[in-house]
């Protein structure tokens, strides 16, 4: 009986094949045996004990009821006989536990009655059997399964030799004389090709259980899937960058040197700088490598060596942090916002020789402004330059000298500047080249379509930072030598459709091109977008999309692979490398003199190891990529590498909230308007959705500080206080270490120690002793800071003191100077 219902439920024997025998008497029977019990009152009080043939003798003394949990010693009460049922009542219903209903001889328990089978003399039931269920009531009972005898096996065989072994033993306890086959039996042959098939079997299921942990993998591409389930990107490493001049002849003004145009390193003739494209095929193999220019170069031979104005001065330099200078405008120079420039120490500034020269003093900088000018005192006819703030001079530049030659003064020139300057990065560009296999399987009827996985011709595919040169002359020269290894992608590579009605490889004009993606995941079904995957020999293959995420090539097309070949840190050659130029110009090649980097290449680096990978990619999912509370917007606001210390606040502003960030800059600069766009765009992509940001300014609090200084015997006082001043300065110290009121050694809630200014001032040499007169807020009475040996600052506040008697609310610092000379 089944389903849920109020009807009564029987409890069966657990022995059917018995009742059936016991069926099967002649008559009148020998034996009688239990049937079924039957639960028959609601109250559970009343059971039925049903028999297979009539019963009679029976009577309370007989019945016994055990087992139960909760409550036992269940006793029966009436028992009366009607033809085969036997009807029970007892004192009280049993819980939801097993009952066992025995039928005995009150003589000798341990016995059934007299004309009642032992087997059949009992029978299990439950009182709540009648209870409503969704379940079958009948009790499953089932044997347990017949145990086969397992033959001697070594489950720890895993390769050819062992299962061959394992296959030959197991043939000599079956076939007598298994183990003496001859080795060109049949049966040998067999058991080695069966070896052999279990052995391939064996090493892909432990290449398969390998690859399925990221601390176990030994292939890139599964490194790089595991750690992209964790948002770790695993770089492939990245190109170096180079700017490179060129020096041409009058002749070449006014051409353009077209992007893409191929420079080499080492070797070649010094007389012969530039080579034609038929000519590579006859290079040495000499390890030279390879570089591309990234934009158009216009040349002009006055940008060879452009002299900058000394304005009249015997020993003249441009400062340590200068962003503008003149330079003579003689011949006519062609500058225009946005070129680079690279200034460079051509002789020594104390001995005058060109073999003496710094050749660490070369630096790029960028143009933001070129304007005319005039010197009126020496007739000369100038070009104010200005450049970038992230390029300025980090090293004071001597311009011109004059030194003692024949028993004369010479004046020479020190430094120029370099025009004609191009950025180039490492990397052999290779075109329309077929895949491998060229040609997308057609899918086979009846069966799933199968995946195309081709792999390119050539390992080392090189990896760069897309390039804009657009956005490139906006920002600094330093900025266009930076690149991001984690944002870089396969250099200036794509796919295009093959024309068929061409003979060889031919691109189809007017298809549209396949690009390159990090992963397909925000590709729709029609976007024809693939993933570059690389394994650790250098070998890159393709993976396209299912037409759910990226488009799949059609079945049949041919598609060709336009790449660059190269990257590493190997392209991080040094100053002076980049030697010659490929042009097959007629109008240029001829013209071009000379072909050189000033500075080293940089930017370079290798893909990202596997052990890193392990290391780095747990740890990366606990790092926060989202701006939620006001702490994560000034930790992404200080990711940003002109920022030291950032401090945000919420506030609701009418209708929506609006973060408010304070930034503390490095070096102390203003948030101009150039850098809130950048800082407003870096932050964009961490903000929540519906929050506005505004940038400001940090609280500045001026200090007003004043020292009574008392001067060692035998030092002059005016040179203590100079020293004193620039150790205590906003600036650099004569050491060009950044002095002890610097912008970057304070930041917000950063305070001020009366020790440590006692200290840096004591310390200078002629200084005796220092005593504190006013250590206070500027424009404020005093709070108690010089008692308490402390200058506090609340969290959105910097202390300050530039100490510029144009603006003493900026902070103002006095010194006494008492005793010395």
């Amino acid at each position: 009986m089944s389903g849920a219902s109020s009807q009564r439920r029987q409890a069966r024997s657990e022995n059917p094949r018995r009742l059936q025998l016991l069926r099967e008497q002649t008559l009148p029977p020998a034996l009688n045996g239990i049937d079924y019990l039957e639960v028959a009152s609601k109250d559970q009080r009343t059971l039925k004990l049903v028999f297979v043939f009539p019963v009679s003798g029976l009577s309370v003394a007989h019945c016994r009821i055990v087992g139960g949990v909760r409550i036992q010693g269940v006793r029966v009460l009436t028992a009366q006989a009607s033809g085969k049922v036997l009807t029970l009542t007892v004192d009280q219903a049993g819980d939801f536990s097993w009952y066992e209903l025995q039928l005995i001889d009150p003589a000798a328990p341990e016995f059934a009655p007299a004309g009642i089978d032992p087997v059949l003399a009992s029978i299990r039931f439950s009182f709540k059997a009648q209870c409503p269920s969704d379940f079958d009531c009948e009790s499953a009972h089932h044997c347990p399964p017949a145990s086969l005898p397992e033959p001697l096996l070594d489950y720890l065989a895993k390769d050819y030799a062992s299962f061959r072994r394992l296959m030959l033993d197991r043939m000599g306890q079956l076939i007598p004389g298994g183990q003496d086959a001859h080795p060109a039996d049949f049966s040998t042959a067999l058991v080695e090709m069966l070896a052999h098939v279990g052995d391939l079997l064996s090493y892909r299921q432990d290449a398969v259980a390998t690859e399925a942990y990221l601390g176990t993998a030994r292939r890139r591409v599964s490194l790089r899937r595991h750690a992209r389930l964790l948002d770790y990107a695993v770089h492939e490493g990245c190109n170096s960058r180079a700017f490179v001049c060129v020096e041409v002849a009058p002749q070449a003004d006014g051409r353009s040197l077209p992007a893409r145009s191929m420079l080499l390193t080492r070797g070649g003739d010094p007389d012969a700088p530039v080579l034609r494209s038929d000519e590579l095929a006859r290079l040495p193999e000499d390890g030279s490598l390879v570089f591309e220019t990234l934009h158009a170069l216009s040349l002009h031979s006055a940008h060879n060596r452009i002299a900058l104005h000394d304005w009249g001065e015997l020993r003249y330099c441009l400062p340590r942090g200068a962003t503008s200078a003149a330079v003579v405008n003689s011949p006519v120079l062609a500058l225009l916002p946005g070129q680079v420039l690279i200034a460079e120490e051509i002789r020594s500034a104390t001995t005058g020789r060109e073999a003496d020269r710094e050749r660490s003093h070369r630096h790029a900088l960028r143009l933001l402004a070129v304007e005319p000018a005039r010197d009126e005192l020496t007739g000369t006819d100038l070009r104010l330059l200005r450049w970038h703030e992230d390029d300025a001079l980090p090293f004071p530049l001597c311009v011109s000298a004059e030194f003692e030659e024949g028993g004369s003064l010479v004046r020479r020139a020190i430094s120029v500047m370099r025009g004609n300057v191009v950025l180039a990065d490492q990397g052999l560009s290779r075109r329309a080249e077929s895949l491998l296999p060229p040609e997308v399987p057609a899918d086979r009827p009846g069966r799933a379509a199968r995946p195309y996985r081709p792999r390119l011709q050539e390992p080392g595919i090189a990896f760069a930072e897309p390039y804009s040169h657009d956005q490139a002359q906006a920002g600094s020269a330093a900025r266009a030598l930076r690149q991001d290894p984690r944002r870089a992608v396969p250099a200036d590579m794509h796919l295009e459709q093959d024309d068929p009605a061409q003979f060889g490889d031919q691109i189809l004009l007017g298809a549209s091109r396949w690009t390159p993606r990090r992963d397909l995941l925000a590709s729709d079904r029609f976007a024809q977008e693939f993933v570059l995957e690389t394994e650790a020999d250098g070998r890159a293959s393709l993976r396209f999309g299912d037409n759910q995420f990226g488009r799949r090539p059609e079945p049949g097309a041919r598609l060709l692979a336009s790449y660059r070949q190269g990257g590493g840190a190997a392209g991080n050659v040094g100053p002076d490398s980049i030697v010659r130029l490929v042009c097959d110009e007629p109008l240029i090649r001829p013209f071009v003199l000379r072909v050189r980097n000033p500075l080293s290449a940089q930017g370079g680096c290798d893909p990202e190891s596997a052990d890193t990978v392990r290391l780095f990619a747990p740890e990366s999912f606990r790092s926060q990529e989202r701006a939620v509370t006001e702490d994560d917007y000034a930790r992404m606001a200080e990711r940003h590498p002109q920022v030291q210390r950032a401090a945000a606040r919420l506030r609701w502003t009418g209708s929506w909230y609006t973060v408010f960030v304070s930034i503390d800059r490095r070096g102390g600069l203003p948030l101009d308007a150039a850098f809130r766009a950048e800082m407003l765009a870096h932050l964009d992509r961490y903000r929540l959705a519906g929050y506005d940001l505004e940038l400001q300014e940090p609280a500045y609090v001026p200090l007003d500080i004043e020292l009574a200084v008392c001067v060692l015997p035998g030092f002059m006082a005016a040179a203590v206080e100079q020293s004193l001043l620039a150790r205590l300065s906003n600036g650099l110290d004569a050491q060009g270490q950044p002095a002890f009121f610097h912008p970057d050694h304070f930041s917000f809630g950063g305070s001020l120690a009366l020790s440590a200014l006692v200290e840096a001032a004591q310390s200078l040499v002629g200084v005796a002793s220092v005593e504190v007169l006013r250590f206070q807020r500027w424009g404020r009475t005093a709070q108690g800071e010089r008692a308490a040996g402390v200058i506090l600052a609340a969290s959105l506040e910097v202390l300050r003191l530039d100490n510029d008697p144009n603006f003493p609310e900026n902070g103002r610092l006095r010194l006494s100077m008492r005793g010395g000379l």
